[in-house]
């Protein structure tokens, strides 16, 4: 049975960046990146578990868990805007996967770090993805 209607989150707006990193640039900006994406990755976890706990409810519960829930959205939101502000984009709420985008042989890419990493370790092309990804090795930025 799904969970009621009500608690259908409002789309959190990912974040999206025209900002160029370096490499250097990027992993500068790693111990502020880190510590907004653990907040991003509880915060998703709370808004999951109030959808997921408010399906018992009725009535009064509703009301009260609705607005716990928004609030929770709301956070959640702040938390992908204070990201964006920083310059990167979230890829994942649940791995807390982050992209900078960064320059190989003169075209962009994206520089991929995920929390649990202590550097920027890998690159990929901007339609590859994750699964894409390429040791930091091989990349050749260029102005």
């Amino acid at each position: 049975m799904a969970g009621p209607s009500f608690l259908t989150p409002k789309p959190v707006s990912p974040s999206r960046s025209t900002r160029r990193f370096t490499l250097e640039q990027a992993n500068r900006t790693l111990p502020l990146v880190r510590r907004v994406v653990s907040d991003i990755v509880k915060a998703h976890s709370r808004v999951t578990a109030l959808q997921v706990a408010s399906v018992a409810m009725n009535g009064k519960e509703q009301s009260a868990a609705q607005s716990e829930f928004d609030r929770a959205v709301e956070q959640l939101q702040s938390y992908v805007d204070e990201l964006a502000s920083i310059g990167c984009q979230l890829k994942d709420y649940q791995t807390g996967l982050i992209d900078f985008i960064g320059r190989h042989e003169g075209r962009d890419v994206c520089l991929c770090w995920k929390l649990g990493e202590e550097k920027i370790a890998y690159w990929h092309e901007l339609s590859a993805g994750f699964a894409g990804r390429a040791p930091i090795e091989t990349l050749k930025e260029t102005a």
